[in-house]
């Protein structure tokens, strides 16, 4: 009989954390959407932004891929698409 007492109770203590963590998880969760729109907001998220970042990004990549397949010091070398 003490057994059928145990069980709700071990299942309610183990509830407790459970129940917390899914409170602080929407909690959080619920600011996404407004954080969200503020980012689309911000200066630099248009679509010429992301292609000029995108394109710079290309230039660095293609520089670190020619560093890497060759043997020269590339950091003392002249580099043509350094603003």
């Amino acid at each position: 009989m003490a057994l059928d007492r145990r069980w709700p109770l071990a299942l309610a203590r183990g509830a407790v954390p459970v129940a917390l963590g899914l409170l602080l998880w929407v909690a959080m969760a619920g600011g996404e959407q407004e954080r969200q729109q503020m980012l689309k907001g911000r200066p630099g998220a248009d679509a010429e932004s992301f292609a000029d970042r995108r394109r710079q990004n290309e230039l660095i990549m293609a520089a670190l891929r020619e560093a890497a397949e060759t043997d020269d010091n590339v950091a003392n070398r002249a580099v043509p698409w350094r603003k």
